[in-house]
């Protein structure tokens, strides 16, 4: 049975995950839109619902993750050092890391939420900031997560990569004239490479014993 003073790490801890899991589907379901996947019956609307949805989600758990940090009596956080990147007292760097892909993430959705206000050429150019805030939560997940040494979490974290690193050659590939067996052979490559990469740096320059 857990201690209470160890129920806001697990569900800090617990809260970044999910969110990142449900960011890196936001991700992939903005590719798919953007290559206009084909879903049989699943009509288009319904994919960008799940895609809104999805954003929303990520960014409720990124709000439990950060109170859950709040109140955590082994190493507290303070409202400043979660909203100011490199005050944090547990990894600074990492964790600033962290609160930087937060804050880009909260500034698109205000984009998102005035879509309508602004150029259809301006929110395009602003969506892919999406890239940066996932990949900084993947760099902020392997560097200042607990759990970044052990199986599980490195299989989450290459998986993701893997998974996003395919779809985006996939799409890159689909506007251009190229042959079926490219548009399928090459997604599927970038994304073992990219996996292989994330392995190998969170194995290697940017592996961290539990702490």
């Amino acid at each position: 049975m857990l201690a209470a003073s160890t129920v806001p790490w697990y569900v800090a801890r617990a809260g970044g995950l999910v969110a990142f899991g449900l960011l890196t589907s936001s991700v992939l379901l903005g590719l798919a839109l953007s290559g206009r996947v084909r879903l049989g019956r699943w009509p288009r609307f319904a994919l960008e619902d799940v895609h809104r949805f999805a954003g929303l989600l990520t960014g409720a758990f990124i709000a439990v993750h950060v109170l859950a940090l709040l109140v955590d009596g082994y190493l507290p956080f303070s409202l400043t050092q979660v909203l100011v990147p490199g005050t944090a007292p547990y990894r600074p760097l990492a964790t600033a890391v962290g609160v930087v892909s937060a804050e880009l993430l909260a500034a698109l959705a205000v984009t998102n939420h005035f879509r309508k206000r602004l150029s259809y050429g301006f929110w395009r150019r602003a969506h892919y900031a999406n890239f940066a805030v996932w990949a900084l939560a993947l760099l902020h997940g392997i560097t200042a997560g607990s759990d970044s040494d052990t199986t599980w979490a490195l299989v989450v974290y290459a998986a993701s990569g893997g998974a996003v690193a395919g779809m985006t050659a996939w799409r890159a590939l689909r506007v251009r004239e190229l042959p079926t067996w490219a548009i399928r052979l090459w997604p599927g490559t970038a994304g073992v490479a990219a996996a292989e990469l994330i392995l190998a740096l969170a194995l290697g320059p940017l592996h961290h014993g539990t702490g």
